[in-house]
């Protein structure tokens, strides 16, 4: 395993734990990480239920959290680990704020392809993918058995 892919792998783990927050919260279990120079500078799960927000997306808690400590809407040496791939919404936000590499552990039934947005961003998955997708399978199984 190259070094890099360890830390992929480290950092998912953080992301796949956030999940497991929003999980915990009766939200869908998404988180998200952003390291800069190998420093996670923020983290964030699902909160939409729980803010009654629409945006509130880990994605977009995350870039607010990252932005807010790098003094700065510009992540450009960042880079997003997310284990959902996001949504058009999100898309558009990590696009704007200039993360350089996104890291999605599930893909979504959603193909990014569809927008135009990403050409700039390289995308990588299957990070953690099992884990992620069998905590977003139980989750949605819990919501059909209700």
């Amino acid at each position: 395993m190259k070094f890099q892919e360890r830390n992929d792998s480290f950092y998912m783990s953080l992301a796949l734990n956030e999940a497991k927050k929003a999980y915990k919260k009766n939200e869908v279990p998404v988180g998200c990480v952003i390291v800069k120079d190998n420093k996670v500078i923020a983290a964030s799960h699902n909160k939409k239920e729980k803010k009654n927000i629409i945006l509130a997306h880990a994605e977009i808690l995350a870039i607010i959290k990252a932005s807010k400590k790098l003094h700065t809407w510009r992540l450009e040496n960042c880079i997003l680990y997310v284990t959902l791939e996001p949504c058009a919404m999100c898309m558009a936000a990590i696009s704007q704020s200039r993360v350089k590499k996104i890291i999605i552990s599930s893909k979504n039934n959603k193909k990014l392809e569809e927008y135009d947005i990403i050409d700039s961003i390289t995308k990588d998955y299957g990070i953690l993918e099992s884990e992620s997708s069998q905590l977003l399978k139980t989750f949605f199984q819990s919501l059909r058995d209700k």
